[in-house]
């Protein structure tokens, strides 16, 4: 079956860095797009970062210039770099993955907690 096994969540102060793994199995994973998500409580799940199978990147406004979404495909990783990470980022991080042809997150990762102190 397809796993997607997120870590590196923690505890970090404001200004901090933070790098999330994602370990992917059960999937080509060089033929899939992935993104990173996150969801803090009451909140709804937003789209963070995403990488296409090509490698083009994509980052919603609150992290870009922040945040770095990258892939090592010999791996079958996924990597979330966070620098200059502020309160709000707090959240649950979900890793997840998607057929190029579609535009729908089919499998998901059980989540990492971060949390920034300020």
């Amino acid at each position: 079956q397809v796993q997607l096994v997120e870590s590196g969540g923690g505890l970090v102060q404001a200004g901090g860095s933070l790098r999330l793994s994602c370990a992917a199995s059960g999937l080509t994973f060089r033929s899939y797009a992935m993104g990173w998500f996150r969801q803090a409580p009451g909140k709804e799940r937003e789209l963070v970062a995403a990488i296409s199978s090509g490698g083009t990147t994509n980052y919603a406004d609150s992290v870009k210039g922040r945040f770095t979404i990258s892939r090592d495909n010999a791996k079958n990783t996924l990597y979330l770099q966070m620098n200059s990470l502020k309160p709000e980022d707090t959240a649950v991080y979900y890793c997840a993955a998607r057929r190029t042809i579609s535009a729908v997150y089919q499998y998901w990762g059980q989540g990492t907690q971060v949390t920034v102190s300020s």
